[in-house]
């Protein structure tokens, strides 16, 4: 884990990890097919795809759009291609993103590059993805120290704070990746921001007991002053109102999401107020927990760290 938390240039890779500019990405991503199945291996050894450019003329010039799933193809492939290795005890993450790097390691583990994985989900959804893949799962009361974990995030300030449980994973999700040697977050470019807090509400699991008074109380911490504490309702795995029901996490808690209107001034004195407040279970603000960032954008895939 970088202590500093320092920025690394941005690192734009071709299938032979060399820099290059913006035209040679969209001729790669035009041999793509637009679908990044490039980054799934074809035989039982993981290589890097070669291929023959289209002749283009200087005048030519080519506009590639990537959909935002395949940018978060894209980072979870290569988050596990990069940082997972035989024998590790790996933490699985939740999410869209999370979702690939699920599906490559279930791919490297099929076609016998990796061997001897253990791995310990962050949800009911992911511990079902992974059991559909053939990925041995084991839990935290046997594995206490993982090698990585991977996951994503819903937004990421400069100094690699977090903001997670969009999906309503985080208790899990911050139980796991807080006993790894390792934290890679895989996000596409439009989860970096400058300041949390505005982009995405900071999600906090409470307990259902007097969960109205405990809403309040949150609400009133001087950290969070400004901020307008929603109860969730419907499904827990989103952060829109989709039910009239309030929505259940896997833990049988319920999510108050806040609400701001201005960037947190202080994110890791939040994420210690929340904490301390009797009712809370815990909170989406992930602080001082990240060793790496992976990017995809428009221009390739970058690394902060």
């Amino acid at each position: 884990m970088s202590i500093n938390h320092r920025f690394s240039a941005a690192i734009f890779l071709n299938p032979i990890d060399q820099p290059f500019t913006m035209r040679s990405f969209a001729i790669f991503t035009a041999a793509t097919l637009s679908t990044v199945s490039a980054f799934a291996p074809s035989s039982g050894v993981r290589t890097n795809p070669t291929f023959t450019a289209p002749s283009i003329s200087s005048s030519t010039q080519i506009q590639m759009s990537l959909t935002q799933d395949e940018l978060k193809k894209m980072v979870g492939y290569k988050a596990v291609d990069d940082y997972v290795k035989s024998s590790m005890v790996v933490g699985l993450g939740t999410g869209s993103t999370a979702y690939f790097a699920v599906e490559r390691l279930g791919e490297l583990l099929k076609s016998g590059e990796l061997t001897d994985i253990v791995a310990i989900p962050t949800s009911e959804r992911t511990k079902e993805q992974a059991e559909s893949l053939g990925i041995p799962l084991v839990t935290l009361d046997t594995h206490s120290k993982l090698d990585v974990a991977i996951d994503g995030a819903d937004e990421v300030d400069p100094g690699l704070n977090l903001v997670k449980g969009g999906g309503g994973a985080l208790l899990r999700e911050k139980m796991v990746e807080v006993c790894a040697d390792k934290f890679i977050v895989i996000v596409d470019e439009s989860k970096i921001c400058d300041g949390l807090g505005p982009g995405f509400p900071i999600p906090v699991e409470i307990t259902p007991f007097c969960h109205e008074h405990t809403l309040r109380t949150v609400g009133a911490l001087p950290s969070c002053a400004g901020c307008n504490p929603v109860l969730r309702l419907g499904s827990s795995s989103n952060n829109q109102v989709d039910g009239e029901e309030i929505a259940v996490t896997d833990n049988g808690n319920y999510i108050v999401d806040l609400h701001f209107t201005e960037p947190i001034k202080d994110a890791p004195k939040m994420a210690m107020e929340i904490k301390g407040t009797v009712g809370v279970v815990d909170h989406g603000l992930f602080c001082g927990l990240t060793t790496a960032v992976i990017i995809a954008g428009s221009d390739g895939i970058s690394v902060k760290e």
